[in-house]
C-alpha cells in the first residue's frame, strides 16, 4: 500500500532520525505524497543531504535539520527551526532512537537517562510544541516509532525497553485529549528491520527466528506508517510489525 500523490499537499512533516533506513523510507513516501519534509539528523549530515537531494530530484520538497535530541533545548529548538524554514508542522514522526546495547550490569544512571532523553523526553517536548497548531487547524498527525521491546523487554537493554514502553503511555495520554479535534496520535513497533542500526546480532541468525523467514524492510515499515498517517479514525494505537514473532 502506498500513498497517493498530493495526499499531503501543503502539509509540513518533520521526521526525526531521518538519515536511517526507516526514517529515510518514510521521508521519501511523505515527499511523494506532497509534504514538505524536514529531514532531521544528529551526526549523519552526508546521508541526510543525499536524501534531500533525492527528494528534490523527484520533484519533492525537503530540507535538513541537525539537532542533538538528548538536549531538551535542542529538541524544542528543532521545532522552531522547522517552523521558520518550512512552516508549522502538521505531521510529526518521532522516529529518532538511541539504542546502545547494554546488559543490566553495564547500564548505569547516565546510560539510562540518555536513552529516556532521546527516546521519550524529546517526543514529549516536540509533541507539546506542535499540538497547539494541529488543534487550531483541526488536523494533525503524531506518530512515534516504538519497538516490540516495549512489550517483550527485547535484547538491547532495560534502558531501551523502558523508554519505548514509556512512549505508549505518552501516546495514550495525548491521544485521548486531542482525538476530538482532528489530531491522531499512534505508534508503530517494528522488530528486526534490515538497513538499520537496531539489529542485536547476526542478521542470518536473527532471520531464522522470524516466522516469515527474513528480516523486515524499511519500506514495509514505511507502508504501515503511511497507512496510519492517512487514517483520521485510528488513534491511541500501537501497531507491531515483526514478521509474526510476537502474535497478539
Amino acid at each position: 500500500m502506498t500513498s497517493g500523490p498530493g495526499q499531503f499537499d501543503g502539509r509540513v512533516a518533520l521526521v526525526t532520525g531521518a538519515s536511517g533506513g526507516i526514517g529515510g523510507a518514510l521521508c521519501r513516501r511523505l515527499a511523494a505524497a506532497g509534504a514538505s519534509v524536514a529531514v532531521h539528523y544528529r551526526s549523519s549530515a552526508e546521508s541526510a543531504e543525499r536524501l534531500v537531494e533525492e527528494i528534490r530530484a523527484e520533484g519533492g520538497r525537503g530540507a535538513t535539520f541537525e539537532a542533538e535530541l538528548g538536549q531538551a533545548d535542542r529538541a524544542e529548538a528543532l521545532i522552531t527551526e522547522v517552523e521558520e524554514r518550512l512552516g508549522p508542522i502538521d505531521l510529526l514522526v518521532a522516529n529518532a532512537g538511541l539504542s546502545r546495547p547494554g546488559p543490566l550490569e553495564e547500564v548505569d544512571a547516565d546510560t539510562f537517562d540518555q536513552a529516556l532523553a532521546v527516546n521519550l523526553r524529546a517526543p514529549f517536548l516536540q509533541s507539546r510544541r506542535v499540538i497547539p497548531h494541529m488543534r487550531e487547524q483541526g488536523w494533525g498527525r503524531i506518530l512515534f516509532t516504538s519497538s516490540v521491546a516495549a512489550f517483550t523487554g527485547g535484547l538491547v537493554g532495560p534502558h531501551y525497553a523502558a523508554s519505548k514502553a514509556g512512549l505508549h503511555g505518552l501516546l495514550h495520554f495525548l491521544a485521548a485529549r486531542v482525538a476530538g479535534e482532528g489530531v491522531t496520535v499512534n505508534a508503530i513497533a517494528p522488530a528486526l528491520i534490515e538497513d538499520t542500526t537496531m539489529l542485536p546480532g547476526d542478521p542470518g541468525d536473527l532471520a531464522s527466528r522470524i516466522p516469515v523467514g527474513r528480516l523486515g524492510k524499511p519500506d514495509e515499515v514505511a507502508d504501515l506508517a503511511m497507512a496510519i498517517l492517512r487514517n483520521g479514525y485510528m488513534t491511541s494505537q500501537v501497531v507491531e510489525i515483526d514478521g509474526g514473532m510476537y502474535p497478539r
